[in-house]
């Protein structure tokens, strides 16, 4: 499975942005996927996944602000971000894992895509 991001970019304080990731492969409507972010000076967290049944699991900084969703038919999962806080500024990765979202959330994806830059103005 290869995984491509993008979207990323620049707003304010907030504000909205959608970052996705499409992936190459098959069967990667089965695959659980996921959205890691990494800050400036700060190690990969976990902020959100969705699973093949499409049950969603939230970092609790980003819960009731940040949506993943996923589209099948186009092997894309999103990250719909709203209400951005310059806290939320990083780099933002997609991944995807055939194991479960608690372990994916500790070890991280088998499969990583590159990172998409989202910067958050005050």
């Amino acid at each position: 499975v290869q995984l491509q991001a993008s979207g990323g970019g620049s707003v304010q304080a907030g504000g909205s942005l959608r970052i996705s990731c499409t992936a190459s492969g098959r069967h990667f409507s089965n695959y659980l996927t996921g959205w890691f972010r990494q800050a400036p000076g700060k190690e990969r967290e976990f902020v959100a996944a969705i699973n093949s049944k499409r049950a969603t699991v939230y970092v609790d900084s980003v819960k009731g602000r940040f949506t993943v969703s996923r589209d099948n038919a186009k092997n894309t999962v999103y990250l719909q971000m709203n209400s951005l806080k310059p806290e939320d500024t990083a780099v933002y990765y997609c991944g995807a894992s055939q194991t479960t979202t608690h372990a994916m959330s500790i070890r991280g994806p088998d499969y990583w895509g590159q990172g998409t830059l989202v910067t958050v103005s005050s």
